[in-house]
């Protein structure tokens, strides 16, 4: 019978329990597999009494310890999945056939090398067995002797000795080397009777054990396979470094055995060409994982590297992390300086906008993707550090989907963004006055767009669209693709624009940007250094993914990215001159890396957006100004056009008439290579080769009447069934009734 526990004796409760047992009062009991029935004093004397559960891990239970199960993986992470198994084994085969093929080159090297050495271990064994051949051991007596003979040379007994000792050493003298010379004549008989295989072999059982005898302490037989390391690293040399930069205690009274350390929860290990360790930050020195990302040019100082080679982050709770683990990787020289990789999208006939955007490799050489939908993207940077071409990268994601709608205002106006015009819905071209009302107008078309979108959500019962969002379903029934929002440039426009003008287009850009993805818009912008002026804040800070190239300072990098980012370790002043096509990208909060981005060529670019273009005629998706392409449409009816009619076309798209000076000035912005060493009589003169009637030579736009063309002169060159055809435009999937 159990003691009754004394009332004055205190009883530990838990408050979960409590709970539980609370809840258990108004609702069934669910049986919990994790707890053990015990059965107290109360369930013994009550019969018919409820059998109390109590959890494994109460504070009072002895056994709570001893009974948790471990939080620690069975299995490797490398053995956890067969997919992962199959990759090892496979890197394992490479790397084993690269060995085979680096090693197998050099065998005649190695062969000579064991020659030399054989021969110095010869040499070796023959020095190490001439005292024993020669009878050392019997030589110090007749020596002896000797000596004593000269001093008493009438000593009979002492001649007798000696006589006796010399004679037992020429003896052992004698039969040691018979001995050693008939085992050389008989070794060296039964080598050259011996079949070849075999005296291979025994030429190789002598000539290792020697080879091995005449290796010295800093001899190596084989060739390095990989390159000797730049970069070296310790736990030692991390603390010192950590020390120098004030993150961890030092004190002139204490041994060195005594100061606060880090605690190395891997590495330093050598991982690619690179050291890799994740450290935690020792607990009473107030220094956080964020105060070590701060560090990063002092740490690589101390380390003997270029900030650029340390690529340090944290490790959050969701990976086994907590405030003070920091993962670190110090590369042996720059990650970012080898020859671009070209980009996937290039040789792809087809992808999917629903897919995240192959988009580059890390320093460490893993793939970088990145997810489009339902995100809105703005790119910053110093120009001619390739921010258009990374800009591109998106956009020729959305070329190779069908489903995907495209709206590109380009407010340089040059060659970067010509191919869109084969398969963009809108394309504004310059920073003109004509330019800007054109993207005005782009900007509320894309806004009645969107609220007629929504609306239609709306309507749709929760089975279709279930969260009030654009789905693969949708698109196709409703014909209703995803809208593609491009601009470049986008400080041109602001800086061409008063201030009235500027507020709106910034508040409809951060209306797109804000409310658009859920409605399929993804918008796509890029500036240059975007201070208060050229891109608000207000505009900036609505955009989820940032990516900058090298900007001057981190208040500029900052700029891009977002406040505080430079501080966390997306700091894009790291990079240099030679870091074109490199990136820092922030997808996140707390999500960045440093980018090497994939290349495409503007000639890859503008073969993609004819290939997008093939896509899109079979379903009807050419819409808009690429429908109404007089080029485009030539093409198709196998008629050819003069270039530089085609071009004047384009660069006159939002302009009903212009001066010769500004129609030439923008021939050469979109294409100096062929314009650029044209004067304005070689303009008229290829113009009238084109078959250009002018009805008027002087223009008069806004009080200047200058030499010019209308473009209703210039659309009378071309054969009218093709002006016919290119503005009998379809109307907009979109706007078509659903069946």
């Amino acid at each position: 019978m159990t003691e009754p526990v004394p009332e004055s004796v205190g009883s530990i409760h838990s408050l979960a329990d409590h709970r539980a047992a609370k809840d258990a009062t108004t609702a069934p009991a669910t049986p919990d597999p994790t707890t053990v029935p015990v059965p107290t004093t109360a369930t013994a004397t009550a019969p018919g009494a409820a059998v109390a559960v109590e959890a494994v891990d109460r504070p009072d239970n002895p056994l709570a310890d001893w009974l948790t199960v471990p939080d620690a993986p069975v299995l490797p992470v490398w053995a956890r999945s067969r997919a992962s198994i199959t990759a090892n084994v496979t890197a394992l085969g490479r790397l084993t056939w690269w060995h085979g093929r680096y090693h197998g080159v050099r065998t005649p090297k190695y062969l000579a090398k064991a020659v030399l050495l054989a021969a110095r271990g010869f040499y070796r064994a023959v020095a190490g067995l001439w005292p024993t051949l020669s009878a050392q051991d019997h030589t110090a007596a007749v020596k002896a002797l000797r000596a004593q003979t000269k001093v008493q040379p009438g000593d009979v007994d002492l001649a007798v000795r000696l006589q006796v000792a010399h004679a037992a050493r020429t003896q052992t003298r004698r039969w040691r080397f018979g001995t050693a010379a008939t085992a050389v004549a008989t070794a060296a008989v039964g080598v050259v009777l011996a079949p070849p295989l075999l005296q291979t072999g025994i030429a190789a059982a002598i000539t290792v054990p020697l080879a091995y005898l005449g290796r010295g302490r800093e001899t190596q037989f084989l060739d390095q396979g990989a390159p000797p390391l730049r970069v070296d690293m310790s736990a030692q040399q991390l603390n010192d470094a950590l020390r120098a930069a004030a993150l961890l205690k030092t004190s002139g009274s204490k041994e060195e055995k005594d100061l606060p350390k880090v605690s190395c929860t891997m590495g330093p290990v050598r991982d690619g060409r690179g050291w890799a360790v994740i450290f935690d930050m020792p607990r009473g020195g107030g220094k956080t994982a964020s105060d070590v990302l701060a560090k990063r040019e002092v740490i690589a100082q101390e380390l003997g590297v270029d900030e650029i080679q340390v690529i340090m982050s944290r490790v959050r709770a969701a990976k086994g992390g907590n405030a003070g683990r920091v993962s670190m990787w110090v590369a042996d020289d720059d990650p970012y300086l080898a020859d671009p990789v070209p980009s996937p999208l290039a040789t792809m006939d087809r992808f999917s906008i629903w897919d995240a955007v192959p988009f580059g490799q890390d320093a460490r050489g893993n793939r970088v993707s990145v997810p489009v939908v339902w995100q809105s993207m703005f790119f910053g940077g110093l120009p001619r550090r390739g921010k258009t071409f990374t800009q591109r990268l998106m956009t020729a994601a959305g070329l190779l989907d069908p489903w995907v709608r495209h709206y590109v205002a380009d407010f340089k106006g040059g060659q970067d963004w010509m191919g869109m015009r084969h398969v963009a819905h809108r394309l504004v071209l310059g920073a003109e006055d004509d330019a800007i009302e054109a993207f005005k107008a782009m900007l509320a078309e894309l806004l009645a767009e969107m609220e007629r979108r929504f609306a239609l959500f709306r309507g749709l019962p929760t089975s279709i669209c279930p969260e009030g969002k654009l789905t693969p379903q949708i698109v196709e029934k409703y014909l209703m693709p995803f809208i593609f929002l491009t601009v470049d440039e986008l400080q041109e426009a602001f800086l061409a624009m008063d201030d009235k003008d500027r507020e709106a287009v910034v508040d409809d850009l951060g209306r797109l940007a804000r409310r658009g993805p859920a409605a399929g818009f993804i918008s796509n912008y890029a500036s240059q250094r975007p201070d208060a002026k050229s891109v608000p804040t207000k505009l900036r800070e609505i955009i989820t993914i940032r990516c900058c190239t090298q900007v001057t300072d981190k208040t500029s990098s900052d700029m891009v990215l977002g406040s505080g980012k430079a501080a966390m370790g997306a700091d894009a002043s790291l990079l240099s001159e030679e870091h074109k096509g490199v990136t820092v990208l922030v997808t996140g909060p707390a999500s960045y890396a440093t980018v090497k981005n994939d290349l495409l060529t503007t000639a890859e670019f503008n073969a993609l957006a004819l290939k997008g273009r093939a896509l899109r005629e079979p379903l009807g998706q050419i819409t808009g100004d690429a429908a109404g392409d007089v080029a485009a449409v030539a093409g198709r009816a196998g008629v050819s056009i003069a270039p530089v009619l085609s071009d004047v076309l384009d660069v006159m798209r939002h302009s009903d008439r212009l001066h010769s000076v500004d129609l030439l000035a923008r021939l050469v912005n979109s294409d100096e290579e062929r314009y650029g060493d044209w004067d304005l009589d070689k303009l008229a003169a290829e113009l009238d080769a084109a078959g250009v009637k002018r009805t008027t030579k002087q223009i008069n736009i806004k009080g200047k009447n200058l030499a010019g063309y209308r473009r209703a002169d210039l659309e009378a060159a071309v054969p009218e069934e093709l002006l016919i055809a290119a503005r009998t435009v379809e109307p907009s999937p979109s706007t078509r009734t659903p069946a």
